[in-house]
């Protein structure tokens, strides 16, 4: 009895870091941040940015990317602080705001890796990270819920060409609806 009790709160513990998980990295990283990321490194005004980067030593790197990386994080605490107290509509607009500041800190830090991880400790961080990702991601939970995620966005993408595609028969009805619509206000 005891053992599927604290079985249940494992199980129940690892659905809670597998759910935050998936939505940070299913709805905010790929949804919002990674287009914002892809469009940030495509900047040409940054080609400077990565050279005068690649002249500063390794300690001023490291300075900046800490300092960026701790506000980016400051600033989602406070917006989940928001959140909770009610002030949904500051809280989303705190949030957004740090996902520019988000994508440019990871930018810097793939452009800055290789002297980033000239720091032990820092260098430790890091892959004790990856490796609490990887061990979330081989968790069968972790498994379970994207395999039903995916099969949700496929039914999602099949539903959106069905109906809101610019040729589907519902467009095409919603169409005519407007003009007709449109018609009888203009008498």
């Amino acid at each position: 009895m005891r053992n599927t009790v604290k079985q249940k709160l494992i199980t129940l513990v690892q659905l809670l870091f597998v759910l935050i998980f998936i939505v940070f990295e299913e709805i905010i990283w790929e949804g919002i941040a990674k287009p914002f990321y892809t469009w940030v490194h495509s900047l040409k005004a940054l080609e400077k940015i990565e050279a005068w980067l690649q002249k500063v030593n390794a300690t001023a790197i490291l300075v900046i990317f800490v300092l960026m990386l701790v506000f980016v994080e400051l600033l989602g605490i406070y917006a989940g602080v928001l959140f909770v107290s009610g002030k949904l509509l500051l809280g989303i607009t705190i949030y957004a705001s740090k996902i520019p500041i988000a994508a440019f800190t990871f930018w810097m830090f793939r452009v800055t890796e290789e002297k980033l991880m000239q720091f032990g400790w820092f260098r430790w961080i890091y892959e004790k990270t990856m490796i609490a990702i990887d061990w979330l991601k081989s968790l069968e939970i972790y498994q379970n819920t994207m395999k039903r995620l995916k099969k949700t966005k496929e039914h999602f993408r099949v539903f959106k060409r069905k109906y809101f595609s610019q040729d589907s028969p519902f467009i095409a009805k919603m169409k005519k609806l407007y003009s007709g619509i449109k018609q009888v206000l203009k008498r």
